[in-house]
């Protein structure tokens, strides 16, 4: 029978979108099981092959725990706001929404034609009003709440300022900007002004000034991850560090949590190690060192404090606010010049270009406060003002680093641990040895001259022993329009928030998208954009007076904003009084299944993390971590296509021909090649673009043969594979079970459009068990052993690779199992039936089909998944090798229930075997059970 996949499909995604298959319910006595792709951001450029690759493994395990009779939460929705769609809009006037929605309409009749079993019902989108309405709302939480040490959790502002009334500072342990002091009398006595000054320095969300990721050419700040190479990574525009009032949130209070959290995760190591190392946890002390001719003194952090007796020069980080106090006049050029080229590298880039020593010497020197030795300060790169106290003490002697910035500055190297190396020529870094030439410390390991040390800066009162984290707080601001409006207006210069009746704070109109005349954020362009604090609304901006209409906020939230809680939203996207009802974030509670990409290590996963750790200290839901289990599928490359081009022509030479010619290799869009063969068409290829209209070509036995090589699927490659194309000539089920089929799902694997047409043959093949010839035919008859065998036997294989996300091997037990029952000609009902449901998480459209050819009126969607009985895989009978003397000589067949000695008294009296004896009795036999007998004579 023809199986005719276009009409099969068709039918039934237009079935399960009429019948809402898929819709999930909440009210429910079934377990529940929360299964969750990471959030699409819709690119015009649509999917390709590459992108469903962790949609159909998630899609897999969805509807295998929907046939365990799971409640499955499996929803979809978009990432919306994004640079893209803003930078489209400058270049061509059409406001983001516009393009966004086309992006996200062609994704979803792209992602339908898969046949994903979405509850669309629950589809969100973070650039919708109704949705970062709830944005706003968490920011304004956050906004009014600090990090209380002592409970080690967040809690309300009001908690603090109560504190304050009543105790001023004495007692507090919180996470802060500064630390402060000021009595109960004092705090009451203070201003409105310096109230809302102090309570800034305390809170999650707050505003100060801060060294950035400043891109002139997109007008806004950058994410360390949004920069490569001291360039944009879209654009590749340049990008410098310079200093600006930002909002923050305050991550670093939670950088404990953030790390003892993730024993909890069952999560890939690697993933769990990058987030380790961005967190960066280390233990030491904090020292401050005397200023030579000023007041000012240099605080450092060291994890090393026993080798202080080793500091022999300190080094600043260019932005350090001390080196303008300090800096010599005869020095000032050199610092200020190279401040200015410090400027042009991002952190990320400082931290990771660890060969190159560059630095300037500020003409001053610091104090040793134990040596007494004179320090000179230098300022150099390497330094980072966001990390520790942005100033080291430098011991070369054991230190890489630091070793290298004192031989290019030809400063001291003085041993303090013990070490036959020549620390002269190269620095000895071990915690194995003991102290010398360190005074008290002389003859003490690492943790007795560690904590000695600790206790003599306590004693002399110039620091304490103390933890460090070299996460930073996560800056909140972007200088850009298409984002979540920050919900804040100015008032006397101080950050107050809006009401939250007053949310949505929605994204005005502007007629451009760049940043104003005067250097504001694109938001300074709207007409319409100012707070009337007496009438609670968003008034004209012409309107400001700072008496009752005051200015607002022009930022708007970073990409990461509207991520780091869509997963809450989904088990109540509709909800219009709150983000989520607490008694179904208590049901749904954590993500059971997370499936995407390892690039969201230390973006996405922290800053999601840390959101629902504040949201569940504050009471709003009762699970510490958003994710439970997470898997980073790999990549599906892509099969790019090369011409030769010949220097200085447009003579283009076929692949093997090539070497005889000095030539250029230009990629060609795949789309260009004969089929699924290696030959360009060449007629194709001069229509392609303008400058090959008249390309001439040097052919091999008439043809033209491109060169092939994998690479990352991408449009600037042109070897990218719509995945309509594919379900249009394979269908759905073809590309779906492919995919898997390509390898396991944690790898990266090259595409091959060639390799689909066996997985299309097996769906033929499957197709056809169910009809003689075009006669649909199954049979009510009984299956026998060997039938029921198969089908047992490829249910066991089925279940313990789903369980072990290992797709791959599962699309081989089908087609074994399928080639198996069309050899034994089994079309009985008791095995045909079953084998529908479980092959159907792979291939749902045929074997929606299959289901309903069989009698059922129902989608199979929610039937029980087979039930393994392993009576069925017990054999009956086992056929023996019998080996004599090392060669085998026969085989018999006896049942499986036999004994050892029950099998060799069978095999002795057996007829060939009396003939091979001729008498003789056998030295030794040996039964293996089940496998083999041997015997020796």
């Amino acid at each position: 029978m023809f199986y005719d996949h276009q009409q099969i499909e068709k039918k039934w995604q237009k079935y399960w979108e009429e019948n809402q298959t898929y819709k999930t319910s909440n009210n429910t006595d079934k377990p529940k099981f929360y299964v969750l792709d990471m959030f699409p951001y819709p690119s015009g450029a649509g999917l390709h092959v590459g992108h469903p690759l962790g949609y159909i493994a998630s899609d897999i395990y969805a509807r295998y725990k929907r046939h365990q009779g799971f409640n499955v939460l499996h929803p979809v929705g978009y990432d919306s706001f994004g640079l893209p769609a803003e930078q489209y809009a400058i270049q061509t006037g059409q406001h983001p929404a516009i393009t966004t929605e086309q992006n996200i309409n062609r994704y979803e009749e792209q992602l339908r034609k898969i046949g994903f079993s979405f509850d669309w019902s629950r589809e969100v989108r973070t650039s919708d009003a109704s949705y970062y309405k709830w944005t706003q709302w968490i920011f304004i939480q956050l906004y009014h709440s600090w990090y209380n040490k002592n409970t080690d959790k967040a809690e309300p502002i009001d908690s603090l300022i109560q504190h304050f009334e009543e105790k001023g500072t004495e007692g507090l342990n919180a996470n802060q900007n500064d630390e402060l002091n000021f009595t109960a009398e004092e705090w009451k006595n203070a201003s409105e002004i310096d109230k809302e000054d102090i309570l800034l320095n305390y809170r999650l969300a707050y505003r100060a000034e801060t060294t950035v990721n400043w891109c002139p050419a997109l007008g806004t700040v950058l994410a360390n991850d949004e920069v490569k190479d001291g360039k944009s990574e879209r654009g590749g525009f340049p990008v410098f560090q310079k200093k600006m009032m930002q909002w923050s949130m305050r991550i670093s209070a939670y950088s404990e949590r953030l790390l003892q959290g993730l024993n909890t995760l069952d999560w890939p190591q690697p993933l769990k190690d990058s987030q380790e190392y961005w967190i960066g946890k280390s233990q030491g002390a904090q020292v401050q060192f005397k200023v030579e001719g000023h007041d000012e003194t240099v605080e450092v952090f060291t994890t090393r404090p026993d080798t202080i007796f080793g500091a022999t020069f300190m080094v600043l980080a260019p932005e350090n606010p001390l080196v303008e106090t300090i800096t010599t006049d005869a020095q000032k050029v050199e610092v200020d010049t190279y401040i200015e080229e410090t400027s042009k590298k991002t952190e990320r880039d400082r931290m990771s270009d660890v060969k190159n020593v560059s630095g300037a010497f500020t003409g001053t020197y610091a104090i040793n406060p134990f040596s007494n030795e004179k320090m000179p300060i230098y300022i150099s790169d390497y330094v980072l003002m966001g990390y520790g106290t942005g100033a080291v003490m430098a011991v070369p002697a054991h230190d890489e680093r630091d070793h290298r910035f004192a031989k290019k500055f030809n400063l001291e190297i003085k041993k303090v641990v013990e070490t036959e190396e020549d620390v002269q020529e190269k620095s000895f870094d071990s915690k194995d040895s003991v102290c010398v030439n360190s005074d008290f410390l002389n003859g003490l390991h690492y943790n007795e001259a560690k904590a000695k040390m600790i206790s003599e800066i306590e004693t002399k009162g110039i620091g304490h022993g103390t933890t460090n984290y070299r996460q930073r707080d996560a800056i909140f601001s972007r200088q850009r329009y298409w984002g979540e409006p920050v919900p804040i207006y100015y008032k006397d210069g101080m950050p107050y928030t809006l009401p939250v009746s007053a949310l949505p704070l929605e994204l005005p109109e502007v007629e451009k998208y760049l940043p104003t005349e005067d250097g504001d954020p694109p938001l300074g362009n709207a007409k319409e954009f100012a707070w009337d604090e007496a009438n609670q609304k968003v008034v004209a901006t012409d309107l400001i007076d700072d008496k009752t209409i005051f200015p607002l906020e022009l930022s708007t939230m970073p990409g990461w904003a509207g991520s780091s809680w869509y997963f809450l939203r989904y088990m109540d996207p509709n909800d219009e009084e709150t983000f989520v009802k607490k008694e179904l974030a208590d049901y749904w509670g954590q993500v059971d299944l997370y499936i995407g990409g390892s690039e969201h290590a230390t973006g996405h996963l922290l800053y999601s993390r840390f959101w629902n750790m504040f949201l569940k200290d504050r009471g709003y839901i009762s699970h510490d971590e958003p994710f439970q289990k997470l898997i980073n599928q790999g990549m599906i490359l892509g099969m790019s296509a090369f011409v030769y081009r010949i220097d200085g022509t447009n003579q283009y030479v076929s692949k093997n021909l090539a070497k005889d010619y000095q030539t250029q290799q230009i990629h060609v869009d795949v789309s260009l090649l004969k089929g699924t063969s290696d030959e360009l068409d060449t007629e194709a290829f001069k229509a392609w673009r303008p400058d090959y209209a008249d390309a001439e070509f040097i052919l091999e036995d008439g043809k033209y043969i491109t060169d092939r090589e994998v690479e990352k699927m991408s449009k600037s490659k042109y070897n990218v594979v719509n995945p309509d194309d594919i379900c249009e000539e394979y269908g759905a089920d073809g590309l779906r079970l492919y995919e898997m089929f390509l390898g396991p799902l944690e790898q990266s694997k090259p595409w091959n459009t060639q390799g689909l047409s066996g997985v299309y043959g097996f769906l033929k093949k499957f197709w056809n068990l169910y009809f003689n010839g075009d006669v649909f035919e199954v049979s009510d008859e009984e299956p026998t052993k060997a039938e029921y065998k198969v089908l047992h036997t490829l249910i066991k294989k089925v279940v313990y690779d789903i369980e072990n996300f290992s797709f791959n091997t599962s699309v081989s037990s089908f087609m074994i199992a399928v080639n198996e029952l069309q050899k034994i000609k089994c079309n009985k009902r008791n095995i045909l039936e079953p084998l529908a449901v479980i092959i159907s998480p792979y291939a749902p459209h045929i074997c929606e089909e299959l289901w309903s050819l069989l009698g059922h009126g129902t989608s199979l969607e929610f039937e029980r998944f087979p039930a393994l009985n392993e009576d069925y895989l017990v054999e009956d009978e086992i056929e023996y090798p019998v080996s004599v003397n090392g060669k085998m000589k026969f085989k018999i067949s006896l049942s499986a229930q036999l004994s050892a000695k029950e099998v060799e008294d069978l095999v002795i009296s057996n007829e060939k075997m009396q003939q091979i004896l001729e008498g003789k009795t056998p030295k030794k036999i040996i039964v293996v059970p089940h496998r083999i007998v041997n015997i020796v004579i």
